[in-house]
């Protein structure tokens, strides 16, 4: 019986793929059931230089959705890439059903040399949907956005903490978006965000354009974190699985704690120096709750950072030098029980 079943399957996968026309993108036609290792070709500048993005495509031997995934938006976010890079090396295409689009380090210019923004001094994440008019950002957003987002069904941008900052594991998610919602409660990780995302963000800008989308924030820049990417890269599958494109994994999605309101404490205006935390990422906390110190290295006062609510701890600074008005620890203050979910059944 098994024998002829994987007999069936040898037979028969190649007549699938066969039924699925190849995956065009710029000048490569990527054949069902195969993958392809391109060069995404953004800008021309001078002396013959370009700004090029590494590209990922899986298109699968069965039709499915077109999933994209994002990282390098900021190019000192070294997490999302692995993240990325593994899932690209892991999906076999020939059980795949639809197409994955991944773009692993979008700002390739700022991961040559570690630094968060593009060469413009220019945050990409606040140009989107883009213009093909307007600045180098806007320009490389507009390409980026219309050239290998829009047509997708769904949108996972990966993302992690600002410098001298850690995220702990979250989903952010426009809850006004069901589809956004479902694919935020199926990623699995148990913490999610609720908000659209500030103006100019790749994740709003394809809501606005009707592609459902979140973004997965966990860790620090500059570094690869094992069980974060780890992490990650289960919850891409766990929704991948949930779109229909991977077959079931058999085992059920943890609920989250959905978060509809939280707050950033901040150094105090009158306050600054060497800010030492007392609690650790992930921590619930309680009213007044001492959450850290921040001391005057030169008069040795200390202005004690307190909880104003109960929360738990979704953000926090590293053990650094702060000044007035730096951010110090994210509190999540407010949530709901997400659902969980059950093993997803085989499609059809």
């Amino acid at each position: 019986m098994i024998r002829r079943f994987l007999l069936f399957l040898l037979t028969a996968l190649p007549s699938l793929a066969d039924d699925v026309p190849p995956f065009p993108f710029q000048d490569t036609a990527v054949a069902a059931g195969s993958k392809a290792r391109l060069t995404f070709h953004c800008l021309q500048g001078f002396s013959s230089s370009t700004f090029a993005i590494p590209t990922l495509i899986v298109h699968g031997a069965q039709p499915g959705p077109r999933l994209a995934i994002t990282a390098g938006i900021h190019g000192d976010e070294l997490n999302g890439m692995e993240i990325a890079r593994r899932l690209y090396e892991q999906v076999d295409p020939t059980l795949l059903r639809g197409t994955l689009v991944i773009l692993p380090v979008i700002n390739y210019q700022g991961y040559l040399t570690g630094n968060r923004y593009l060469p413009d001094r220019r945050d990409l994440n606040r140009f989107f949907p883009g213009d093909p008019e307007g600045s180098t950002a806007s320009m490389l957003a507009h390409r980026v956005f219309h050239q290998a987002i829009v047509g997708s069904d769904a949108l996972i941008d990966l993302h992690c903490a600002s410098d001298r900052r850690s995220n702990l594991p979250q989903i952010r998610a426009d809850y006004e978006d069901a589809q956004a919602v479902s694919l935020a409660c199926h990623f699995g990780i148990g913490v999610v965000v609720q908000g659209a995302g500030p103006p100019g963000s790749l994740r709003r800008a394809a809501s606005e354009a009707g592609i459902p989308a979140i973004i997965y924030e966990t860790g620090s820049p500059h570094l690869f974190e094992e069980k974060e990417i780890a992490l990650g890269l289960e919850g891409v599958q766990n929704v991948m699985r949930s779109l229909g494109m991977l077959p079931s994994a058999g085992k059920t999605v943890p609920a989250s704690e959905v978060y509809h309101l939280t707050s950033w404490l901040r150094t105090p205006r009158e306050a600054g120096g060497n800010f030492l935390p007392r609690l650790k990422l992930g921590d619930r906390v309680e009213k007044g709750q001492v959450l850290g110190e921040v001391i005057d290295p030169l008069s040795g006062q200390s202005t004690v950072i307190q909880a104003p609510a109960a929360g738990r701890i979704i953000g926090l600074s590293h053990p650094t030098v702060v000044f007035p008005g730096e951010a110090l620890v994210h509190l999540g203050l407010a949530y709901t029980q997400g659902p969980s979910h059950p093993p997803h059944e085989e499609a059809d």
